[in-house]
């Protein structure tokens, strides 16, 4: 039988979840900060080199995994979902997409998800404050070394896939995450199972074979991370498979079979699609000036990569495009645009381009 002060503790956390769903929050889970099982997958991955250049997961090492040291005092985490969808879910790329159009991932079509959640949270940790009292907290939204999917799993809110993103059988995995570190101690939900089974299509999809066994991403192949992490241009052999995805990759999530579960988005934040970045065309976004980018991209996630690697990515995709054109006068629009970056100031955006042209050139008859 549970004692009284379990009950109270259990009402607490129905209490946080209706104030959650109050602010938008999708869906509120309740983890402890034992992570020693995922502290050791992360070293093995570290170590295998996986991370490529994203220093800061080697610099804040066993951090990630232990909550207690990087917020002293944390007894218990709050995680909360929020969907993103803007209406219309991703497509697995066919013979029949449009070469010439851009492809961007969906979580960033909308307000950047870092300010939208980061303030949410505030709110609901003040919100608790008015019922419980002062009490000991931090908020995170993908903003320091937070194992944010391992919290996940622990606080019920889904199982990790095999591509290694939370799933949920409610909502698939198209979904932000932010957490709450507290003292508060709060009973931990139950996990739920696995529900992949012998499904390995997220794997299958990937263009660039980055999912290289189930649960494991080696991030230096990911498109999002050759998007949007790595300094400077796509190394050369991986640009063809990069097609044209100039900011982040859906392909693993839009062949899960989960995600037909996916939710549209209730925040009105991520349900309208900005700057046309659902259909926009790439020789349209590559001619964007810097002000320009600054301006339109004012608070998008996507402002974060800079103009020269925004350039960049676009550069290599015009090169895959402009290799399929059979229209002459469509390849002619392709190549001016790249003509006309020719002589930029960024090295890496130079290289791109003189790369993208090679390539054409390279696929004439």
């Amino acid at each position: 039988m549970s004692s009284p002060e379990a009950l109270e503790r259990e009402a607490l956390k129905s209490r946080i979840r209706a104030l959650g769903r109050g602010l938008g929050f999708d869906a509120v889970g309740f983890s402890g900060i034992d992570l020693a099982a995922e502290e050791a997958a992360l070293s093995a991955w570290l170590a295998a080199g996986y991370h490529g250049e994203m220093d800061y997961m080697v610099r804040h090492g066993a951090r990630r995994a232990r909550p207690g040291e990087l917020v002293p005092g944390t007894v218990s985490v709050i995680t909360a979902r929020v969907d993103y969808l803007a209406g219309v879910k991703p497509h697995p790329p066919s013979a029949d997409d449009d070469a010439g159009e851009a492809r961007v991932s969906v979580y960033a079509w909308g307000r950047d998800y870092h300010k939208v959640l980061r303030g949410r949270l505030r709110q609901l940790a003040l919100a608790i404050e008015a019922e419980v009292g002062a009490f000991g907290h931090r908020v995170f939204t993908d903003s320091a070394p937070v194992m944010e999917v391992a919290l996940g799993v622990r606080g019920g809110l889904g199982w990790r896939g095999k591509h290694t993103l939370l799933l949920s059988r409610e909502a698939g995995s198209y979904f932000f995450l932010g957490e709450i570190y507290t003292d508060l101690d709060l009973p931990p939900d139950a996990p739920q199972d696995d529900h992949c089974g012998a499904c390995f299509a997220c794997a299958e999809a990937c263009p660039t074979g980055a999912i290289t066994a189930p649960y494991r991403l080696d991030a230096r192949r990911c498109i999002s991370y050759l998007t949007i992490e790595l300094k400077g241009a796509i190394p050369e052999d991986l640009r063809p498979l990069v097609g044209n995805r100039i900011y982040g990759c859906d392909d693993c999530q839009a062949a899960c079979p989960w995600n037909k579960y996916a939710r549209v988005a209730a925040l009105p934040d991520f349900r309208q699609v900005r700057n046309g970045l659902d259909r926009a065309r790439l020789t349209d976004l590559f001619a964007w000036s810097e002000a320009e980018f600054a301006s339109r991209m004012a608070g998008s996630a996507i402002l974060r990569i800079g103009h020269a690697k925004w350039l960049s990515n676009i550069a290599v995709a015009l090169g895959n495009a402009l290799a399929e054109e059979a229209d002459p006068a469509r390849a002619a629009n392709l190549r001016a645009a790249l003509l006309s970056r020719a002589d930029h100031p960024d090295d890496a955006v130079r290289e791109s381009v003189g790369w993208a042209l090679g390539r054409a050139a390279r696929t004439e008859p």
